[in-house]
């Protein structure tokens, strides 16, 4: 029987695993496809800097737990503290870009082929007699 506790720590690795993969695809990627990727990665919802930050926060939660305990130096606690409220610092100023990253990545809209109605005019335009 596999021990039970192995699976987060294989599931840490294989996430650790997917960033570096992601990170190559972003080096490799078309400016389109980099703003789709990094785009995805800054969402404020669903976003992996969102959830790296709510992981560094949870951390930090057991940190505190175990300094209070004293089965850790305090100084763990704050660097966990300080690591949660600055990822969390750094995704706030990012939030305020991510629209116009993602915006790169939007394929331009396709040219209609309806030629285009000529706009009303409000000149009125008098015959000569």
């Amino acid at each position: 029987m596999t021990d039970p506790s192995s699976y987060p720590i294989r599931l840490a690795k294989d996430i650790a695993n997917l960033l570096k993969t992601l990170d190559d695809h972003l080096y490799q990627a078309t400016p389109r496809q980099a703003a789709e990727i990094l785009g995805t990665v800054l969402d404020t919802k669903d976003g992996v800097l969102t959830r790296v930050t709510d992981l560094v926060g949870t951390g930090s939660r057991f940190a505190q737990n175990q300094a209070h305990r004293g089965m850790l130096p305090p100084e763990v606690w704050l660097a966990m503290g300080r690591a949660a409220n600055e990822l969390h610092s750094v995704g706030m100023d990012l939030d305020e870009h991510t629209d116009t990253i993602k915006q790169l990545g939007t394929p331009p809209a396709a040219a209609s082929t309806m030629p285009p109605k000529p706009a009303a005019s409000a000149m009125v335009v008098r015959r000569s007699r």
